[in-house]
């Protein structure tokens, strides 16, 4: 009986030791990730102090890393990585940032919850670095605008945010922009958000969008249908169906694509460390609307300093 307990004591002190090291690496991790996003904000803000005797202000900067896993049943291979750092400059009072990512800037074909998006043939993959300042930010309003490249294609944007209580279980968002892109030319988006809030912890959401530009004939749509859950502190969950496609263009309407999708999303190990499971179906126009299920794992980083 001895011997089994010191054996138990001796698997514990080793689980423990084991445990002391994955604490010790993922903290230097998130750590190492923090202070070096850091250091390069502080080197940027540097370069607008007017003159040595001035003291120089600490900037805020957030930078959230994506892994994610994406296997259908006609491809098992597709992996995409995310990263997108935003820093706030304080020496325009906050109201400007500078946005980095390796997503094209905003990801305008996309609606706010959307998450699978597996058809890259609408949106491929492009490098964003851009200037934000917000002119005017309200827990109902923002105007901002953007200027920076994407893709290797020098942008300007203008997007105004107002989002109006229509009772206190309803809400209705309005978010028109307006872009201009040298290679692709003048484009306009408008985005459309009703909520209705089913309890404290459950809201029903539809989004819609259209999308114009001169880059495309026609005009881009998407509709976007959720119940969203909030099951405990660290856990919620998302039903979605999403339906896309276009209208006045060359082929009259179509619709591209239907995606009917179950989003699990929990956080766990670190504050920080974030999981999704995803499983989902596709039903696009160009396998004839063929059933097409998939599922997409992601974990998420996020690492904030300031």
């Amino acid at each position: 009986m001895f011997a089994n307990s010191a054996q138990a004591f001796t698997s514990q002190e080793e689980k423990a030791h084991v445990d002391q090291k994955d604490d010790h690496w993922m903290q230097g991790l998130h750590e190492t990730v923090s202070d070096s996003v850091y250091q390069s904000a502080q080197w940027f803000d540097s370069f607008f102090i007017a003159n040595d005797s001035e003291e120089q202000q600490n900037p805020t900067t957030t930078a959230k890393i994506r892994f994610a896993w994406l296997p259908k049943s006609r491809d098992w291979s597709e992996v995409k990585t995310r990263f997108r750092i935003r820093v706030k400059l304080p020496h325009f009072q906050d109201r400007v940032s500078l946005v980095l990512s390796d997503e094209a800037d905003d990801q305008l074909n996309n609606l706010p919850l959307e998450s699978a998006n597996t058809n890259s043939s609408v949106e491929e993959e492009k490098f964003s670095l851009a200037l934000n300042y917000t002119q005017e930010k309200r827990d109902d309003r923002l105007m901002n605008y953007r200027l920076g490249i994407s893709g290797g294609d020098i942008f300007v944007r203008a997007k105004h945010k107002r989002r109006f209580d229509l009772s206190p279980t309803q809400s209705f968002l309005v978010e028109p922009s307006l872009y201009y892109f040298l290679d692709e030319g003048l484009g306009a988006k408008l985005l459309l958000e009703y909520d209705y809030q089913l309890s404290k912890k459950s809201q029903f959401r539809i989004n819609y969008s259209i999308r114009g530009s001169a880059e495309f004939s026609g005009i881009r749509w998407k509709h976007g249908f959720y119940k969203l859950h909030q099951i405990n502190e660290t856990t919620a969950s998302v039903i979605s169906l999403q339906v896309e496609g276009e209208r006045n263009g060359e082929r009259g309407f179509v619709v591209d694509n239907y995606t009917l999708g179950y989003r699990y999303r929990f956080n766990a190990l670190r504050e920080w460390l974030f999981f999704e499971i995803e499983p989902f179906l596709e039903f696009p126009e160009d396998k004839n609307y063929t059933t097409t299920p998939g599922i997409a794992l992601r974990i998420e980083g996020y690492f904030h300093k300031g």
